[in-house]
């Protein structure tokens, strides 16, 4: 499926080690291809389906808030909402672990 609309994101702290930002994905919305440059948690703030898109094909991962999930450096991927509501997570890099 194609998206039609663009993610939202705000970083809300900028450090040395660490990144945090909030991303919300409409339905269909998109992040855009990209690398993780660094470690990564996920923090989903809503329920809902992420879907991702990498190289070597597609997965769908269920959002429940309060459950996070942990990356290392390297995924390259787009991450679109796969559900039918709005989406939101708290994505945490961790600037001092590249990848």
């Amino acid at each position: 499926m194609t998206s039609h609309h663009t993610a939202e994101h705000r970083i809300l702290i900028e450090r040395e080690e660490i990144r945090v930002t909030e991303w919300r994905l409409a339905p269909n919305a998109a992040t855009g291809h990209h690398r993780h440059g660094f470690d990564y948690l996920v923090v989903p703030l809503t329920e809902g389906v992420l879907r991702a898109v990498s190289a070597t094909g597609q997965t769908e991962t269920p959002l429940q808030p309060g459950s996070p999930y942990f990356r290392k450096a390297g995924v390259e991927h787009d991450v679109s909402n796969g559900g039918t509501a709005a989406l939101a997570f708290l994505e945490i890099e961790l600037k001092n672990r590249p990848g």
